[in-house]
């Protein structure tokens, strides 16, 4: 693949050759170019050098901007303020540069991959075995989704897992349940769908549960199956499996209705780990990392106190033998470390879950489980709020099922939908299938394109609207593109560097060669946000552009119309890759 050097970078690498030749003595310089609404570029950077130098910074400007090669990329350089350079580019530069994106044959737009690339191993999507999914499991599940696409595009090495629970105490209860019911876990009617997977498993836990909390023969037996699970028992491991690829079922359901795709190989569950819990227990004892405290192996850190001042262990196996969540987070890393030869090992956690994933990182660390070579990151997300702006539960106070969450959000975007396929020509089962794309993108969207860490309103309202910072838009932007492109007739996308541009094609221009740096950003620094904050601005261009600049207009020479042509065809594909990054899609009839 022939990657493209953006404009910045080569106005970027000229200006520090210049800065080179025009001020030896200075050694290498950063010119802190940044975009400016005084010109195209800024470039701040001579400033702290006449500092450095004791020289007028206004005459070391004039010198760098001598230095410069003529024609080809600069059209202007003014020398402003104290030594700033405000800089234009050719209109000839930004087009030829636009011609060699699109000119791509591999479909990357020109975005190069990255040298440094390594193996991340993400941990995300995490429901539990014989539970619903509620509105608590969205953003593990949009944001890890993005960031994989994101990192993989990148050029890095992705290895997902799914980190769910399927093991502990209940599944004794479950299964003792199961041995003296045999035919609880049978679907009515033989059905064999998430929906009825999910029923089937919920009425087990609360039929289990009732038995469990009034029969003290029959608790003391879960608890035996308990030993029974964790001993390997073949029958009791049989049984198990039964709740697990039932609750798989499920799990594929729901994940496929928020159109992610999840692998089975990839769900590596806390029973995963449980061979390697006692080796991790064994070697942190006997390395002095761990402790033993009243009974139960812990980790101490000095910077970690109750309200007391006491300081609060990590708790690695409990005082009656038993481990704890730490003891399989810490043979996880091993595993991804030891075995899956990863460099990066990212976490996307709750964020309340913050103080335990940084014990946990600490004490691999200590262990030498994690090295220099190594980073362990939790990318942390805030909580989902309904417009009340408290946690969002449903009337009667019951946390949201994400099945019912999502269900409602395609059908408020079929209602939109509907509402104007009549002027699209949208046959039913259009309607139907961009009902589904709208309404999926605009639950991720706005997820996405808040930061992680913080809280954000869920509003399903605003979420579908056809105007403002909602995936609709841009959707709305990519089909109208679409439909230009249609009515185009015999005229073709075509660069043409000779033409004098306007200023929204300019911008529109300068815009969308940003794609790469954004994309670079934001896997460097797992920020989705600002990938939905380009496209939303890329999307804002393309308006004004239809605004200033007419495609299709009979008044145009044909050289314009294949020239603007040419940048709206590039922007609906940048806006396709992105959001197809984002996991969402974009309908080519809106």
């Amino acid at each position: 693949m022939a990657s493209v050097p953006s404009l910045a970078s080569t106005l970027q690498q000229q200006l520090a050759d210049a800065l080179t030749a025009a001020l030896p003595d200075a050694g290498a310089a950063d010119p802190l170019l940044r975009r400016s609404d005084r010109a195209d570029f800024q470039a701040n950077g001579i400033l702290a050098l006449a500092k450095k130098l004791k020289g007028n910074p206004r005459e070391l400007a004039a010198q760098v901007t001598a230095a410069l090669p003529a024609g080809g990329l600069i059209k202007d350089i003014e020398v402003s303020g104290p030594g700033f350079l405000n800089i234009t580019l050719t209109d000839r530069a930004i087009v030829e540069t636009l011609a060699a994106r699109a000119a791509d044959g591999e479909g990357r737009l020109g975005v190069p991959l990255k040298d440094d690339a390594g193996t991340t191993v993400i941990d995300y999507a995490q429901p539990n075995v014989a539970k619903e999914m509620h509105v608590g499991h969205l953003r593990s599940a949009v944001i890890g989704d993005a960031v994989v696409r994101i990192l993989e595009f990148t050029g890095e090495n992705v290895v997902r897992r799914h980190h769910i629970g399927d093991w502990g105490t209940q599944f004794g209860m479950l299964i003792q349940y199961l041995i003296e019911h045999p035919g609880a876990l049978r679907h009515e009617g033989g059905a064999s769908d998430g929906e009825a997977a999910m029923s089937t498993l919920n009425r087990v836990y609360k039929e289990s549960r009732v038995l469990f909390d009034s029969d003290e023969e029959f608790k003391a037996r879960s608890r035996d199956r308990v030993v029974a699970l964790q001993a390997g028992d073949p029958e009791t491991l049989e049984l198990w499996h039964r709740f697990v690829d039932e609750s798989k079922i499920y799990f594929h359901s729901v994940f496929d209705k928020l159109d992610m795709e999840i692998a089975d190989p990839d769900i590596v569950g806390e029973s995963g780990y449980n061979d390697m819990l006692e080796e991790t227990c064994r070697i942190l004892e006997e390395t002095g990392v761990a402790v033993r405290s009243e009974g139960a192996l812990c980790v101490f850190f000095d910077d970690v106190k109750g309200p007391d001042g006491n300081k609060v262990p990590l708790i690695v196996k409990k005082t009656n033998g038993g481990y704890g969540y730490a003891a399989t987070d810490l043979s996880a890393v091993r595993n991804r470390v030891q075995d899956l030869k990863a460099d990066t090992l990212l976490y996307v956690v709750d964020a309340r879950q913050s103080l335990h994933f940084r014990m946990v990182f600490e004490t691999a660390r200590r262990a030498g489980w994690l090295s220099d070579d190594v980073k362990a990151v939790q990318l942390a997300f805030g909580t989902v709020l309904g417009k009340d702006g408290k946690p969002f539960k449903t009337r009667e106070g019951e946390t949201v099922r994400l099945e019912d969450l999502l269900d409602e959000a395609v059908t408020r975007a079929t209602a939109v939908v509907r509402d104007k396929a009549d002027k699209v020509g949208l046959s039913e089962e259009e309607i139907v299938e961009n009902g589904r794309y709208v309404g999926i993108g605009a639950v991720k969207y706005a997820d996405l394109s808040t930061s992680a860490v913080r809280d954000y309103k869920f509003d399903l309202d605003q979420m579908v609207a056809l105007h403002g910072d909602t995936s609709v838009y841009l959707q709305y932007a990519y089909a109208r593109i679409q439909s230009i492109l249609r009515k185009a007739g015999d005229a073709v996308p075509a660069a043409h560097p000779e033409l004098e541009l306007a200023p929204a094609e300019r911008a529109l221009g300068l815009h969308l060669d940003q794609f790469g740096e954004v994309l670079a950003e934001v896997g460097a620094g797992y920020e989705p946000h600002k990938l939905a904050a380009y496209l939303y601005q890329l999307a804002s261009h393309l308006t004004t552009f239809y605004d200033q600049c007419q495609v299709l207009s009979p008044d145009n020479a044909p050289e314009v119309v294949e020239n603007r042509l040419f940048l709206v065809e590039l922007t609906a594909r940048t806006l396709h890759q992105g959001m197809a990054l984002l996991g969402i899609r974009t309908p080519e009839r809106l």
